[in-house]
């Protein structure tokens, strides 16, 4: 191991202008993350009920009881996701 090396803390000196850059771009590396994360979250909460809703083509209704409380509480839901909430 070189002298060089054994002496590498893992650090480098930078300016205010290099830091506070650096700090921008990790503010925004983060909320791509986020978003990334609630755009997840939003299809994944909406592909079972599509999933459902085409589960049998050839029948025409949809028995679907309680159904105002329901799709109150998936809103809800979306909202919440939306939102960072969740």
């Amino acid at each position: 191991m070189a002298n060089d090396d054994m002496f590498d803390f893992g650090f480098t000196a930078v300016n205010e202008d290099e830091l506070e850059a650096v700090q921008k771009l990790s503010a925004s590396a983060e909320e791509a993350t986020s978003l990334e994360q609630r755009v997840d979250a939003l299809y994944s909460s909406i592909q079972p009920l599509l999933n459902q809703l085409k589960a049998n083509p050839s029948k025409e209704y949809i028995y679907w009881p309680n159904r105002l409380d329901k799709i109150e509480a998936f809103e809800k839901h979306l909202y919440q996701i939306y939102n960072g909430e969740k």
